[in-house]
């Protein structure tokens, strides 16, 4: 999934590369978000929530749109690819969490376990697992999804729904990683 997704990229650029896309199961209905990190900072990343499209499809699009399409950030620049790493995780189905107050909700969610999506009314947002290496606490994490899903930090209403979700995740730089150690031995 990584060099489809560098390939999507690259693509862009009139750069085309050869990527094994044959496995069955790239076929299958799947959901992923692609991250893109700049020398340790993040330089991309959208994602789909709930399956809509065979995974191989959704690499794709997720990655082109992580490039070139998040609102946060300029449209990559080909000089900028050869800095990029790239990060693919595939999600598992949205679960809904039940709980009857904020503090049941927080004691639900489990650090470094759990992706959330925040709803409430027409205000959408979700975190990764990865983003609980820089919001450790529950009670830290909700309120920034709450922020990115543009309502206040204080904010609680019985009509909040909350989903979660768990991932499976690649980087390139963990398989550069074992490449250069494998070289070195």
């Amino acid at each position: 999934m990584l060099a489809i997704a560098r390939a999507a990229i690259a693509r862009e650029f009139g750069i085309e590369t050869i990527v094994d896309q044959s496995a069955a199961w790239l076929r299958e209905p799947g959901a992923c978000f692609v991250t893109l990190m700049q020398h340790g900072e993040l330089r991309g990343c959208i994602g789909s929530l709930e399956t809509r499209r065979a995974l191989l499809d959704d690499v794709k699009a997720n990655a082109h749109a992580a490039a070139f399409a998040d609102p946060r950030f300029a449209p990559l620049q080909r000089e900028e690819l050869r800095d990029l790493d790239i990060e693919v995780s595939l999600l598992s189905p949205l679960q809904p969490l039940i709980f009857s107050s904020e503090a049941d909700a927080l004691a639900q969610l489990q650090p470094n376990i759990d992706g959330v999506v925040f709803e409430y009314g027409f205000h959408r947002g979700t975190f990764l697992p990865q983003v609980w290496e820089q919001l450790p606490t529950p009670c830290e994490f909700l309120k920034h999804l709450k922020v990115k899903s543009g309502v206040p930090v204080n904010f609680w209403s019985d009509a909040i729904k909350l989903y979660r979700y768990s991932v499976r995740k690649w980087k390139e730089r963990d398989f550069q990683s074992q490449t250069d150690q494998a070289i070195s031995n």
